[in-house]
């Protein structure tokens, strides 16, 4: 039996286990590590070892900076700056310039928060501008979705991308300034252009008026909300700024101690919770319950990131990657079409863009000793290809339709539509980028 149709198997098992069965990825990944490694030829005991490394070497590097980044998420979403943001914004841009100014909302709001709970949050803004300007809900929300994703697939913290980043021993920096790149021409034809072919989608009943759940005179300032949700980012781009004025030992190791992602979240969290909670009144122990919460919003993906890592190490360990890799080789594709095309494949399959970006991770990453291709790109690559075409297996798909209350068919020509423009447009900005890096 050839790797490459093990390889095959273990990805159609996954498939069938998740979207035929319906079990949890997480157990998926389990099992098809399991039968990885028997059908690689490995020895029993050595695939548990392999398994039990694969998930070690995996959430040791990242565990700080998800963990870190959903409690400072959560407390942006709790405290009402994510809000604040989205009300300044709004009034500065006035109706004309709307879809601008929402696309701007959801790539703020859209960096600290997980992709659920950006999605929910950022619902009563666009239903309260549908009811103020009398405009048809899919033209309002498509620009503020597509910001959402594209920060959700290309830009760490998030989960995914920021699990690609310590599986490809990249640079956070670099694949959030790189995804920055990519992301700006995607989201504006996903968005505002794009959204302009959509106004004749109505939305089949009403919509509901959600209230926001902190009262005006216990929000957060605007200065104070912008300056806390993007303390992470902030604090990546002073660390890489100062790197061309700091030459002495001492101020060089201090400035690589604070690069280090999981510290750099870390006091991020520290400030995060000075700024949006003690400094408005909250208890510290009123902080600490809603830390808790934002962990258990990511329990489950933090899992099925640790599982894949497995899966990884097992690729590794049977030296199965070196043999795939020197047929992929052989196909003379763009290394950076190949992970694209990977995680695109996955995702029509499975649905879940995060379970795509991990497994086509996971075939990728051992093989990049063999590859000529940017590691920063190889993960934006791949992020772009996890949200290609999201349709009936996809969670986002029926929280698009429900919320907006349109039909399949307009579900299809709306929500489908852009997040396979936003996977393209990615792709092709990753290309571009190729050229000079």
């Amino acid at each position: 039996m050839s790797l490459l149709f093990i390889l095959l198997l273990v990805i159609g098992t996954l498939i069938f286990l998740t979207a035929i069965l319906k079990l949890s990825p997480f157990i998926s990944f389990i099992l098809v590590t399991i039968l990885a490694g028997i059908l690689f030829g490995m020895p029993l005991n050595e695939i548990v070892k392999s398994f039990q490394k694969g998930i070690g070497d995996m959430l040791g590097s990242i565990l700080i900076t998800l963990t870190a980044g959903a409690m400072i998420g959560k407390l942006v979403a709790e405290s009402g700056a994510a809000t604040v943001i989205a009300d300044k914004i709004i009034d500065i841009c006035g109706e004309k310039y709307l879809q601008w100014g929402l696309l701007l909302t959801g790539l703020i709001i859209g960096i600290p928060l997980f992709y659920n709970v950006g999605f929910v949050l950022v619902i009563p803004i666009v239903f309260t501008l549908v009811y103020r300007y009398k405009l048809p809900a899919v033209y309002v929300g498509i620009p503020m979705l597509a910001a959402l994703s594209v920060a959700h697939s290309l830009l760490p913290p998030h989960p995914s991308p920021a699990s690609l980043v310590g599986t490809f021993h990249a640079s956070m920096i670099k694949t959030f300034l790189y995804g920055i790149v990519v992301a700006i021409p995607a989201i504006i034809i996903a968005g505002p252009l794009f959204a302009r072919t959509l106004k004749n989608i109505q939305s089949e009943g009403e919509l509901p008026l959600v209230e926001h759940t902190v009262a005006a005179h216990e929000l957060p300032g605007v200065f104070n909300s912008i300056f806390s949700a993007l303390l992470p980012v902030f604090l990546l781009l002073a660390t890489f700024l100062f790197s061309f004025f700091i030459k002495n030992q001492t101020g060089t190791q201090i400035l690589l101690f604070i690069k280090e992602p999981s510290i750099l979240m870390l006091i991020s969290l520290i400030v995060v919770s000075i700024t949006l909670g003690i400094k408005q009144g909250v208890s510290i122990k009123n902080i600490m319950h809603t830390y808790e919460s934002g962990i258990k919003d990511i329990a489950m993906i933090i899992l099925i990131i640790g599982a894949s890592g497995g899966l990884k190490q097992i690729l590794i360990d049977s030296e199965a990657s070196v043999a795939i890799g020197s047929y992929f080789q052989t196909l003379e594709i763009n290394p950076l079409l190949l992970g694209w095309l990977i995680a695109a494949i996955i995702r029509l399959c499975l649905g879940s863009a995060t379970v795509a970006g991990l497994t086509a991770a996971g075939i990728i990453a051992p093989l990049m000793n063999q590859i000529d291709a940017d590691p920063n790109l190889m993960i934006l690559a791949i992020g772009s290809g996890s949200i290609f075409c999201s349709h009936v297996n996809d969670t986002g798909f029926w929280m698009f339709k429900e919320y907006f209350n349109v039909s399949i068919k307009d579900t299809f020509l709306s929500w489908t539509v852009m997040e396979s423009i936003v996977s393209v447009m990615g792709l092709g900005g990753v290309l571009l980028l190729s050229i000079w890096i």
